[in-house]
C-alpha cells in the first residue's frame, strides 16, 4: 500500500542508510552506494561525500540522483525519493557533525568527527529537491 505524503516524509527523516543511485554514464549500470543522509519532513535531502569521489564526480555530470531507504520490522517499508541537485557546498564541521550525531551514539560522534574531519579528505554537502517519489508499506510476511 503506498504511503501518504506525511508517512513517506516522516519515514524517510528517520535515520536509515540509504542507497543511492546515479547514472554512471553510457555502457554503465547506475552507481548505486549506501551512505548517510539528512532529511526534514517538507525540506531537501543532503549528503556529504568526498569533493574528489566517484559519488560527486557523477552527480555534478547528471545533475540528479536518488535515495532509496527500507525497513523489514515491524513490517516491510520503503520509500525511493529523486530529484535535482539544488546546491553544491563545502562540507563544514559542523554539518559533519550534524550527519554524525544522526547515526552514531553520542559517546562515539566527536571521535568520528576529528577522524572524518582530519582523514576523509576535502569533503562536500550536496542538496537535491525531492521530485519524485515512490513507496509502500508491504505490511508483514
Amino acid at each position: 500500500m503506498a504511503l501518504t505524503r506525511e508517512e513517506r516524509e516522516t519515514f524517510l527523516a528517520e535515520a536509515h542508510i540509504a542507497a543511492l543511485a546515479v547514472d554512471a554514464g553510457a555502457g554503465r549500470a547506475p552507481l548505486t552506494v549506501p551512505i548517510w543522509y539528512q532529511y526534514e519532513p517538507g525540506g531537501d535531502v543532503w549528503i556529504m561525500t568526498g569533493l574528489d569521489s566517484r559519488k560527486n564526480e557523477l552527480i555534478k555530470a547528471s545533475g540528479r540522483f536518488s535515495l532509496m531507504v527500507d525497513r523489514l520490522d515491524p513490517t516491510i517499508r520503503y520509500v525511493s525519493v529523486e530529484g535535482p541537485v539544488v546546491e553544491t557546498v563545502p562540507a563544514t564541521v559542523e554539518r559533519l557533525r550534524e550527519l554524525a550525531a544522526r547515526y552514531l551514539p553520542a559517546e562515539k560522534v566527536d571521535g568520528y568527527v576529528e577522524f572524518a574531519w582530519k582523514d576523509h579528505g576535502e569533503q562536500v554537502v550536496i542538496r537535491m529537491r525531492p521530485e519524485r517519489w515512490v513507496s509502500s508499506d508491504l505490511g508483514t510476511v
